[in-house]
């Protein structure tokens, strides 16, 4: 049987020059078990790059972007921003990574969560190389999944219910799909999709789709999302401004999932 963990946290604020620690409990948001702190890494993008978002900011998505949870029913939470109290953030402040939960539905149910991006500039050309960083939890006892999908003529619809997939037709990239445990990246791993074909108007999406997901499922925990680019061999802008670090103002009330007797 399994159930939510109530986790204390320290929640951070800043007041003046200094900062002080409180104590709450874990909000919706939350994942399993408590980690070890780890080290923030950095990454270098190739100078190619037409299109990327470091999840900066996800309140609710960053700027251009959506979120449609699909999940039937909807839970407590939908993709939000990282807490690095689980994991921090593969590039950029600790907490700029999109993540998602297990309370992205309630009950036992199928978890369908979309983020979806706003239209590439030039559109999807054949050679499109799409770049993302992923990970769960270090020590994972529920198994995750994770599509990268593309809408092909540039709708946002991902259509009604957990299992429609609606303009998002094409399935790029396809994460434990037979729900292992050790199946998802327990680190901050790179994926890459390579376009084939010319879509003016192509539109990517992430979808957390979890089938047995939910409190009470025997999948789903937490993710994150980083690092996403798409690189244009050939052509492209140097590395914008909007994977660069950005202040903490506050930390979510955001965990991680326990299991529990």
């Amino acid at each position: 049987m399994r159930a939510s963990s109530r986790l204390f946290l320290a929640v951070v604020a800043a007041t003046g020059t200094s900062a002080v620690a409180t104590l709450a409990f874990a909000g919706p948001e939350t994942s399993r078990f408590p980690q070890a702190p780890e080290q923030q890494g950095s990454y270098t993008m190739p100078e190619a790059v037409v299109f990327s978002e470091g999840f900066d900011s996800m309140t609710p998505a960053p700027p251009g972007w959506t979120i449609n949870n699909q999940s039937a029913p909807g839970g407590l939470t939908s993709w939000f921003q990282g807490n690095p109290t689980v994991f921090p953030a593969h590039s950029g402040a600790t907490s700029s990574y999109a993540g998602a939960n297990f309370n992205n539905t309630s009950g036992t149910n199928t978890i369908s969560d979309w983020l979806i991006a706003p239209s590439t500039p030039g559109g999807l050309q054949t050679g499109d190389v799409v770049h993302f960083f992923t990970r769960t939890v270090t020590a994972p006892a529920f198994p995750d999944r994770l599509q990268l999908r593309m809408s092909p003529a540039g709708g946002t619809n991902p259509g009604t219910g957990p299992t429609s997939t609606g303009d998002f037709s094409t399935l790029l990239v396809d994460i434990n799909p037979t729900y292992s445990v050790a199946g998802y990246p327990t680190a901050w791993t790179e994926f890459t999709a390579t376009i084939s074909g010319n879509f003016p108007s192509g539109r990517l999406a992430f979808r957390y789709f979890v089938e047995g997901g939910g409190p009470s499922g025997n999948n789903s925990d937490y993710i994150g999302v980083d690092t996403m680019f798409v690189d244009r061999p050939g052509g492209g802008i140097p590395e914008p401004a909007s994977l660069g670090l950005i202040g903490l103002g506050g930390l979510g009330l955001l965990a991680r999932r326990r299991r529990q007797a």
